[in-house]
């Protein structure tokens, strides 16, 4: 499109998330969110769209692709892309399903007004997860699409060294109608990342946690009927260090091969990991072939049911899941020829824009072996195959750890029993879960800008 290649830095601000870019208008833009009403009616606009074709097209969104017609139905829009890129001109990002479980995740630009928005063009940028082009700024400061293969690690997710941002996680809470409990992540400074807290802003008093078993910290709010519809907000500065394979100053080896409630003892496991590491030697050799067979053998998808629990059975059998649901299974393998593993999670901060939303959590896994931690991340490797080879030891400086461990119990511990994992708020109204809506939102010092 003509107004990619030639607007100029001065009236658009790009934001890039692994690969999918978006303008917009400088005025509408501060360093949290755009406004609400702009993101409502694009979003009415797109979904407008894909309903009209899908009834056109006997219930799916027809669409060309490489020669054959794809079906698809809407799965989500993600709301923290969608922008105004100039007067009349809109951007949209979704992900669309086809019957056979494969998501599209498809970029459409849209003109005209509110209530009148048309689309002008409509592209596949990824599949599964895995980018088909990334996005490059020139020297006047306008961007382009480039090839994936060949393109820089920092085009494709990963800043080496170090990064230093502000990140802000917001809470908003639901209507609540009884006593209710709420518990967020509260991340805390290790060698790989300095964390200072720059405002907690709470409807109610907090106390801080601390959660034992794997060395978390948890903030832990009280609330009633007349907190309904206020906002948590928690603003950290973070430095953060690129993770490589470093060293186990103190080590329980039997602990990080115990069972857990989605990582369970199962002969599935047993059999399968056996199977894959058969004839090979060394741990180090054996643990590449399970981070390898998980690349070949699944595919990320956030679609239908069961995935997003780090269900390590469920991943075995549907061959999908997201992030949490690669690691789990990895873990399990690992775990089951006798390689202690273990979980983490936070979110993974975009290198090709320096402020705006983030598209959820993020998980990865650590293994051990001879002395020293392996930081691994397949569902990244998976979705691109030329930084295969870098996730396998490495983590990007670019992300924030909230927590680590599965099946966390803080005190108070919720009614429904321990945590699964902690990155999105687990709130509880009357003894029962309940929905909270988050947001993250991050903005990179000046000193780093890219």
């Amino acid at each position: 499109m003509k107004w990619q290649k030639t607007i100029p830095v001065a009236l658009c601000v790009c934001i890039v998330f692994s690969g999918c870019a978006i303008l917009h208008d400088e005025m509408n833009h501060t360093s949290e969110f755009l406004s609400p009403v702009v993101i409502g009616d694009i979003q009415e606009g797109i979904e407008a769209h894909i309903e009209e074709q899908s009834r056109l097209g006997s219930g799916y969104f027809r669409f060309s692709f490489e020669g054959e017609e794809l079906r698809l139905r809407l799965v989500r829009v993600h709301t923290e892309y969608l922008a105004t890129l100039e007067p009349g001109v809109h951007f949209a990002c979704v992900d669309l399903a086809c019957p056979d479980g494969n998501v599209y995740d498809v970029d459409f630009f849209l003109s005209g007004d509110p209530g009148k928005m048309v689309v002008t063009e409509t592209t596949v940028h990824k599949i599964n997860g895995k980018p088909l082009y990334a996005w490059k700024q020139r020297s006047d400061k306008t961007w382009h699409r480039v090839d994936v293969d060949g393109a820089a690690p920092e085009l494709l997710g990963v800043i080496s060294g170090r990064d230093e941002f502000e990140f802000i996680y917001q809470t908003f809470l639901p209507k609540i109608d009884d006593s209710a409990s709420l518990w967020l992540p509260l991340p805390t400074t290790d060698a790989f990342q300095t964390i200072t807290v720059r405002a907690i802003e709470t409807p109610a008093k907090y106390e801080i946690l601390h959660e034992p078993e794997h060395g978390n910290r948890v903030l832990f709010i009280k609330l009633g009927p007349e907190h309904s519809g206020q906002t948590v907000t928690m603003q950290f500065q973070v430095q953060r260090l690129e993770k490589g394979v470093y060293d186990a100053e103190s080590f329980d080896g039997d602990k990080y091969l115990q069972p857990e409630s989605f990582v369970p003892e199962e002969g599935m496991f047993r059999e399968l990991a056996n199977s894959i590491v058969a004839g090979k030697t060394g741990e180090l050799v054996r643990a590449r072939a399970l981070y390898d067979y998980v690349i070949d053998n699944f595919r990320y998808a956030r679609f239908g049911s069961g995935w997003g629990q780090g269900d390590a059975v469920y991943a075995c059998n549907a061959r999908s899941g997201n992030c949490s649901d690669f690691h789990a299974l990895f873990i399990a393998l690992c775990r089951a020829v006798g390689i202690p593993a273990r979980f983490a999670i936070g979110a993974a901060i975009p290198s090709e824009r320096n402020e705006g939303g983030i598209d959820g959590y993020h998980c990865w896994a650590e293994f051990y072996t001879e002395g020293k931690w392996w930081p691994v991340d397949i569902s990244e490797a998976n979705k691109c195959s030329s930084l295969s080879s870098y996730f396998f030891g490495h983590h990007p400086a670019n992300r924030i750890e909230f927590s680590r461990g599965r099946d966390l119990k803080p005190d108070p511990p919720p009614a429904s029993g321990p945590i699964n994992f902690l990155a999105y708020p687990v709130l509880e109204i009357g003894g029962k879960p309940a929905y909270a809506k988050v947001v993250f939102a991050f903005s990179r010092n000046s000193a780093d800008k890219r």
